[in-house]
């Protein structure tokens, strides 16, 4: 359940901002900030769902998840391929979040 929910916070953070962007660099009407600061609320919301005794633990794992649904954006939303790059360093990027959220704690 933890992956699920952190995807759906990537993509409402992702899309919150997104609308920020159109707005400012795209020059989107203002309306687009109510949908993105809904998104955006419900991205920190999700969040909290996080079975976790530590939210900087929390924040820092969905860091991995965060880039590669970011590329994925780049990708299907923006019709950008993502380069190898882009590829090679979410591939680190989950890593570390692999070693935030598997490490043994004790």
């Amino acid at each position: 359940m933890t992956y699920i929910i952190y995807a759906a916070a990537a993509v409402f953070e992702i899309a919150g901002c997104f609308a920020f962007w159109a707005l400012l660099r795209r020059a989107k009407p203002i309306w687009w900030l109510a949908p993105g600061m809904a998104s955006l609320a419900l991205f920190a919301w999700l969040l909290t769902m996080i079975p976790s005794e530590a939210a900087g633990r929390t924040f820092a794992a969905y860091g991995g998840i965060y880039i590669v649904a970011s590329l994925m954006w780049l990708w299907i939303v923006e019709s950008r391929v993502p380069d190898r790059w882009d590829i090679g360093g979410a591939i680190v990027c989950l890593f570390g979040t692999a070693m935030i959220l598997f490490a043994p704690r004790g």
